[in-house]
């Protein structure tokens, strides 16, 4: 059985990718900040055990760190965690650029440093991160949103290629419009507009990408490492 970390996991991508792991054998640990009973919801549905802890605050990775380590070592680690603001570029604080960042990226970094070791230490393990389609192209509105995303595949290819000698394998998701609450605030008319410029012609759904960070945490995506794959139905070619 494979002890498995997902952040951010009390709902949308992260709450479906514990399902896909749950389903698979693994022991699940869903990360979660604020959202306590959505996160109790999916523990209880799964079987995986909830661990509370704010990515960005270092005290407390380590803390859910020494939790995790009770179970073992960490097999796979699945950045999820992440916030999204969409605001033109002069309205956009200081605070709001920085919030971005301590969330989705200093995160990220928090997480990772704080197993890492243990996956150099047995020459194998599995981190996959999460982005996003704007972090490869851009997105009007969202520029401290696609910044911090960009941040997150120049991360994983850096990773890769120090992690590689190491036997451990760094890859990440770029996930396209996704039915998740973070994009609830779309109307019906710029949803079908969405699916009009997706070769597939629709929204993905979580599960969709869960699929996909599940096979790139398995055997058979052994030989692939350093890769942005992206999960969009189409739109970014």
């Amino acid at each position: 059985m494979r002890n498995v970390l997902i952040t951010g996991a009390s709902r949308g991508i992260g709450a479906a990718c514990a399902r896909e792991f749950a389903r698979n054998g693994d022991r699940v640990f869903i990360n979660y900040n604020s959202s306590k009973a959505a996160a109790k919801k999916i523990a209880t549905e799964t079987g995986a055990i909830p661990v509370k802890a704010d990515v960005s605050n270092f005290d407390e990775v380590n803390k859910m760190r020494e939790i995790i380590g009770g179970y073992g070592r960490l097999d796979v680690l699945v950045n999820n965690a992440g916030i999204s603001q969409i605001k033109m570029f002069t309205d956009i604080t200081e605070s709001d650029w920085d919030n971005m960042f301590s969330v989705n990226v200093k995160g990220m970094y928090l997480v990772t440093h704080a197993f890492v070791g243990d996956m150099i230490a047995a020459k194998r393990g599995k981190i996959i991160n999460v982005s996003s389609m704007w972090g490869v192209t851009g997105g009007s509105c969202e520029v401290h949103y696609s910044a911090s995303k960009a941040a997150v595949t120049g991360f994983t290819k850096a990773l890769a290629k120090e992690l590689g000698p190491s036997g451990i394998n760094v890859n990440c998701v770029a996930p396209g419009v996704i039915d998740t609450d973070m994009n609830a605030h779309l109307g019906n008319d710029d949803l079908d507009a969405l699916k009009n410029e997706t070769p597939l012609m629709r929204i993905g759904t979580p599960e969709d990408v869960a699929k996909t960070v599940f096979f790139l945490a398995s055997k058979n995506s052994e030989f692939i490492t350093g890769q942005v794959l992206n999960v969009d139905g189409g739109m970014v070619i």
